[in-house]
């Protein structure tokens, strides 16, 4: 047990890293290392090897199966920490028109494939034509927030507009999406514990609206004394896992699958402002680093990929989850008004689908509804969507020449040592030196600054800081950068205080140069020195200098 569990997390971990140097999902190369272990390779070339190192019906396989439903649970949590409920309402009718239909759009052409030809779609011969069909809709409809988050950190581009926006719309799908799919595996009682239906769907309504109602007050209450009265950030951590695994049991109790009970927990924590960015990501480290190694490794020890490999399915399964996600993503975007470049870049961003349908996919062959070769070719779906994500979206970005952020500053709106000590007094300070020049209001951009700031933090970690507004009105970016050395709180994710804040004002009309702005700052201080290395400036003249060093040579 103890080598085989090594021996899964150890090849997880190795290939996802490897995975991640090439711009790739870390679950990318977290399922190839299953693949090998399972009987696709090593059970070929080494069958009583693969068989002794992963017995199929002995204790080492509930051991396994018993780890991998942790995992997702734990999993599932973490992506619910990730919903923040108040952000899809901030961000305006945008986010929740790209939502609605990026979930409408390909659940309808999904539900429409799947009842019209349930066998081409590799519909199981017992299956309840209707529960596959609801089936089939949901693992076209649904997206990977985690893959999508993580995408859009990769881009630079998760605390910018266009990320809130696909952020917010992903949130809206997720739990439109895990709602449908817990309630049909209620209606075919694989997960039992209630036999009527109704009674099912009502006490699952009912848990989902306290949790997110009373449960929120509670939740709201409670973090402030854990923070204040436990050792570090143990307390909190503890008690999210317990109230997680409190939760699936609960909705494993009433039919439901256990993981929407854990998601709904983890929405409830994440709409808290006392749910600090640090312990989101300790947690998502923890989980991402053990647990879903184990999980994602184990699927290819239940399939082989060769054997129940079919092209045309694959082929028809990629071309009807693209179509109806690009199609549904880009027309809710199109009604929202967003500019046609952000219409395509959030089309492809919303298309990643990643771990979550593969979790999707394997509860549902585990449930009998779909066959081994439908759910390898789910599984080949989602590693291609997430793995054309990100690409795309750079493409489709940056078709002109990026944005840098040292062709936007000048003297007078450098400040070697900021006076404010808190985030509202920094944007208060950096706004006032950034329009004492020009014909602005600062009031009323100071109001902008802060509203965006308030909707969600702009601190990125490794000691920087960039709160920005779309100004109407303003023809060219504006840059006012300030340094603290005693530091400034922004809730980056890496816990630090801002050293270094840029305040980026922008055209209204034109998004894209706050995103590469943006983009161009993170790149820079990814350098583990860049830091202490401009914190050493002394004039304005040090700072561009050493800014300069430190920015990435553009590629050829």
């Amino acid at each position: 047990m103890l080598l085989s569990l090594g021996l899964i997390i150890g090849l997880a971990r190795l290939l996802g890293e490897l995975a991640q140097r090439f711009r790739q999902p870390a679950v990318l190369g977290e399922l190839l290392a299953g693949v090998i272990l399972g009987p696709t390779v090593f059970g070929t070339f080494a069958p009583e090897w693969q068989t002794f190192l992963f017995p199929r019906d002995t204790h080492n396989a509930t051991v396994h199966q018993g780890i991998g439903t942790l995992a997702i649970v734990l999993f599932l949590l973490v992506a619910g920490l990730e919903i923040n409920l108040s952000v899809v309402w901030k961000q305006g009718r945008s986010a929740l028109k790209v939502g609605m239909l990026g979930i409408l759009i390909p659940f309808t052409t999904g539900f429409a494939g799947a009842w019209l030809t349930p066998l081409l779609f590799g519909r199981e011969p017992d299956a309840d034509p209707m529960i596959f069909s609801l089936f089939f809709a949901t693992a076209m409809a649904i997206s990977a927030l985690p893959v999508i988050a993580k995408t859009l950190m990769d881009l630079n581009l998760y605390r910018t507009d266009l990320g809130m926006v696909v952020v917010s719309a992903a949130i809206f799908d997720d739990l439109i999406g895990w709602t449908i799919f817990s309630l049909i595996l209620g209606m075919i009682g694989a997960h039992g514990g209630a036999s009527n239906v109704g009674m099912t769907v009502a006490l699952t309504l009912l848990y989902a609206g306290l949790m997110l109602t009373v449960g929120r007050w509670l939740v709201h209450r409670i973090l402030p004394l854990l923070q204040a009265y436990t050792h570090g950030q143990g307390g909190v951590l503890g008690f999210t896992v317990v109230l997680g695994l409190f939760g699936a049991a609960f909705t494993e109790h009433i039919g439901i699958h256990a993981i929407f009970g854990s998601f709904i927990v983890g929405v409830t924590l994440g709409a808290s402002r006392h749910m600090h960015e640090r312990t989101r990501t300790l947690l998502e480290e923890f989980v991402s680093f053990i647990f879903a190694p184990v999980f994602f490794g184990s699927i290819g020890l239940r399939v082989n990929f060769l054997e129940h490999f079919d092209g045309p399915l694959v082929l028809i399964v990629l071309i009807v989850a693209c179509l109806g996600k690009l199609l549904g993503a880009v027309i809710g975007a199109r009604w929202g008004g967003l500019p046609i470049r952000d219409r395509w870049a959030i089309g492809f961003a919303m298309n990643a689908r990643g771990a979550m349908e593969i979790i999707l996919g394997l509860l549902a062959l585990e449930a009998g509804i779909i066959t081994q070769r439908l759910f390898v070719a789910l599984v080949v779906m989602a590693i291609v969507t997430s793995a054309i994500s990100g690409p795309m979206m750079r493409w489709i970005l940056q078709r002109r020449q990026a944005q840098r952020i040292v062709s936007h500053l000048s003297a007078a709106r450098f400040r070697r040592e900021m006076t404010a000590g808190t985030r509202r007094d920094a944007i208060a300070e950096l706004v006032a030196m950034a329009v004492a020049q020009v014909d602005l209001n600062a009031e009323a951009i100071e109001a902008a600054a802060w509203s965006r700031e308030q909707l969600l933090a702009t601190g990125i970690g490794h000691g920087v800081a960039i709160p920005h507004a779309r100004i109407e009105g303003l023809k060219e970016p504006i840059v006012a950068v300030g340094l603290s050395d005693g530091g400034i709180e922004f809730d980056a994710p890496d816990g630090q205080p801002a050293h270094i804040v840029f305040l980026l004002l922008t055209p209204l009309k034109d998004p894209a140069v706050q995103l590469e702005l943006s983009a161009n700052i993170s790149q820079i201080f990814r350098e583990p020195r860049a830091l202490e290395r401009v914190q050493r400036s002394q004039s304005y003249t040090e700072f561009l200098a050493a800014l300069k060093m430190l920015e990435p040579r553009p590629q050829a």
